[in-house]
């Protein structure tokens, strides 16, 4: 017989003041894990006997020395349990099963322009960062690594047209719901199709080719995310086709993946300007 713990789970982890959002996927014998930051990553083991569970795995961008480790148990169809953090003590962790969220055929409606004439309908991700968001010309600007920006609207499904460019060598991303990030980056020569690379959803969706234009030049993307399942169209190629997104990926604000979320747009590691960024929510 099946375990109940086999499957996707939604995790929260840490303290009430510190909590972060995670995601793990329990296979037989393994499985992956999403952590504060980085990319999904194999566990290097799990181990379920009955309603319990442990599952241990290398550090990728956690400031410590030591392997993460998790146990838990199935309680009222939560998963709840314990970990070592990165300051070495221990922290409660929970999980809920993450949701379906089956696609479907949408009726789009009226667009929802997410860039006005001032940034009153945005707000700072993080106050110890400082805020390097503008409105330029009617553009977005990111003028140097500092906080992300997030949408103080919240959304479900929707199709989003996003022109933007970067600078040569810079780094950023559009979180969808502020969960999901669509990677923008600096992969224009000669770079493979990895699930870090342009247009990529970060760490688990590659796309099927590199259609990213040169630094300084302008990029279209439109994306359609229907559910957990998306589309991506970049610069008139379509590198993601109607795949289904498995979890929250790093970075995500929380991990209440049956939920709105907003748009967010990565500042924390490098400059970039968006021209236009429009929403079309589905119904």
């Amino acid at each position: 017989m099946e375990s109940e713990l086999l499957g996707r789970w939604d995790l929260m982890v840490g303290p009430a003041e510190d909590q972060f959002p995670s995601w793990v996927e329990l296979t037989q014998g393994g499985g992956r894990f999403v952590g504060r930051f980085g990319s999904a990553r194999p566990l290097a083991s799990a181990s379920i006997e009955g309603d319990y569970v442990a599952f241990r795995l290398p550090k990728q961008y956690e400031r410590r020395e030591t392997e993460l480790t998790f146990e838990g148990t199935l309680v009222d169809g939560r998963l709840v349990g314990t970990t070592v953090l990165d300051d070495g003590t221990e922290g409660a962790w929970v999980g809920v099963r993450a949701p379906e969220l089956p696609s479907f055929t949408p009726t789009f409606g009226e667009p929802i322009e997410l860039i006005g004439s001032d940034l009153s309908g945005w707000t700072a991700r993080w106050d110890d960062l400082a805020n390097k968001w503008s409105i330029e010309d009617g553009m977005l600007v990111n003028s140097a690594a500092g906080t992300d920006l997030v949408t103080t609207e919240k959304f479900s499904d929707f199709r989003l047209v996003a022109e933007y460019r970067y600078p040569k060598g810079s780094n950023s991303g559009i979180y969808l719901r502020g969960r999901y990030e669509l990677q923008i980056l600096d992969d224009y020569e000669g770079a493979p199709n990895g699930v870090g690379n342009s247009g990529a959803i970060y760490g688990f969706l590659a796309p099927t080719t590199n259609s990213i234009n040169p630094p300084e030049a302008w990029n279209t993307a439109e994306i359609t995310l229907l559910g957990r399942w998306i589309t991506v169209v970049l610069n008139v190629v379509t590198i993601i086709d109607r795949q289904e997104i498995p979890g929250i990926t790093g970075g995500a604000l929380d991990s209440a993946e049956g939920e709105p979320g907003p748009i967010l747009v990565q500042g924390d590691h490098g400059p970039v300007t968006f021209r236009r960024l429009t929403l079309y929510p589905a119904t």
